[in-house]
């Protein structure tokens, strides 16, 4: 097996919840030890529902593989313990509001005074400088302020809340665990380690991507599921079947829109969406309409048109090819549990055993 590329990492976890805890995941994956700090009693996530074993599932998804130590940091002898383990630490990763690792005396500076080669990682949601710099917020917060949750929320009468959490895992444990490698990097240059500011709301303009060049283009942003992507077009919609099943259409390119109407039996009229979109799109909705999922299914494979029924996620766990690919060949164990391990984007040649545990 290929040696794990973080082996002989060390990563000082103070993050708790999500996204710190999921960049950390990552980074153990590809081999770094990492011993996380918890406050006496354990974080939040430990009792989060639902429970498998002698702790939440949550947590022991998130943290398998992972050394936990609690300890009290505004505890002088905790402080000093913290110190002796910075001392050879490579990461230290948190995620405190402003200011409060500074005032415990485990601020960025004070620990790259201590060692210069550490790389710092602080996660925050508006970022360390700012106006909203010490407000407080969650992930729709942040993707409410940023224009990104505007672009399609639903109705006033029936608002849309997004199906993940976009800004803890898009603008949070992803770009700090890109930075942290890439200060690794860096330090294997210089010899010297990286302050990383990660700010959960600066991704998601990234993620608006689309949206960003209408706006910069038109002067224009788009409205609420008035673009490409966001439900404007009929190529790019959720359509309903006769038993209330759900079928994603992204047929975008001309050649997957063409199979579409195909495959739909649209007449050359009913499929020109450039001259009448809205004519174009209950077209579809009609003939969607005509036939139960069970019915669409095959036939939209076959077309090969970028459409396919809604699966829910236990009907997802069972697909043959992510079965295949091993994403669920990994397993947390949690006392006498053993899960299915959280699918992170680290490919399998650097990853370790294919089985591990969650703290205690």
């Amino acid at each position: 097996m290929t040696q794990q590329p973080l082996a002989g990492i060390t990563v000082l976890d103070f993050s708790t919840l999500l996204p710190g805890p999921l960049a950390s995941l990552m980074l153990a994956e590809a081999g770094a030890k990492v011993i996380k700090i918890e406050r006496p009693g354990g974080e939040d996530m430990r009792f989060f529902p639902p429970k498998a074993g002698p702790t939440s599932a949550l947590y022991a998804m998130l943290n398998r593989g992972k050394t936990c130590i609690e300890l009290d940091l505004k505890d002088p002898a905790a402080r000093e313990q913290v110190l002796e383990l910075v001392d050879t630490a490579d990461v230290v990763l948190e995620q405190f509001r402003p200011g409060v690792m500074e005032r415990l005396g485990l601020g960025p500076q004070a620990l790259t005074t201590r060692n210069p080669r550490l790389v710092y990682c602080s996660i925050t949601g508006f970022g360390q400088t700012g106006p909203r710099a010490l407000e407080a917020g969650h992930d729709i917060t942040y993707m409410a302020l940023t224009g990104l949750l505007a672009l399609s929320c639903g109705t006033a009468e029936v608002p849309v809340l997004p199906p993940a959490q976009i800004a803890d895992i898009g603008g949070g444990s992803f770009p700090a665990v890109m930075n942290i490698l890439l200060a690794l990097i860096a330090r294997e240059r210089s010899g010297h380690g990286a302050v990383l500011d990660i700010a959960m709301c600066d991704a998601m303009f990234t993620l608006a991507l689309f949206a960003q060049a209408k706006l910069t283009a038109t002067g224009k942003a788009p409205g609420n599921g008035a673009d490409l992507l966001t439900g404007a077009s009929p190529r790019y919609r959720i359509y309903t079947a006769a038993d209330g099943g759900l079928i994603a259409v992204g047929a975008l390119e001309e050649k997957f829109w063409t199979a579409l109407c195909d495959t739909l039996g649209l007449s050359q009229d009913e499929r020109d969406d450039r001259r009448d979109p809205d004519g174009a799109g209950r077209a579809l909705a009609a003939a969607f309409a005509a036939q139960d999922t069970a019915y669409w299914a095959p036939r939209l494979a076959a077309a090969d048109c970028c459409a396919a029924p809604l699966a829910d996620l236990a009907e997802a766990f069972l697909d043959p090819h992510f079965r295949e690919r091993g994403l669920f060949d990994f397993e947390v164990t949690t006392g006498d549990v053993a899960l299915p391990a959280t699918v992170v984007p680290i490919a399998p040649i650097f990853r370790g055993g294919r089985s591990a545990k969650a703290p205690v």
